[in-house]
């Protein structure tokens, strides 16, 4: 598969839908900026920027959500140094940094 294909294939198709929404914040992932809103769970806020690959299992496979109520780890992140830290669980905060969860 071509780069290009690749990064077509790796981008989420999520959006958010028309809603209220709380204050604008910014969170980091992987060191890019990550604009989302006050009361949004992480998964929530990477998946609308399109993140799809939230870090990978212990043989390289990419891993995303899957339930999102906290019972499946497929969400897992390392969020402002601690590891495996649910996405769908964990509300985003102004000023967070969250990276890629490997071979959890």
């Amino acid at each position: 598969m071509s780069d290009a294909n690749r990064d077509q294939v790796a981008r989420s198709e999520a959006r958010r839908l028309e809603a209220e929404r709380g204050a604008p914040i910014e969170i980091s992932f992987n060191g890019r900026p990550v604009p989302c809103f006050d009361g949004e769970t992480l998964a929530t806020a990477l998946l609308a920027d399109g993140v799809s690959e939230f870090g990978t299992t212990r043989s390289g496979a990419p891993r995303q959500p899957l339930c999102n109520m906290g019972t499946c780890f497929d969400c897992v992140l390392v969020v402002d140094g601690v590891p495996l830290t649910r996405s769908c669980l964990t509300y985003a905060v102004d000023g967070m940094t969250t990276e890629s969860s490997r071979g959890a």
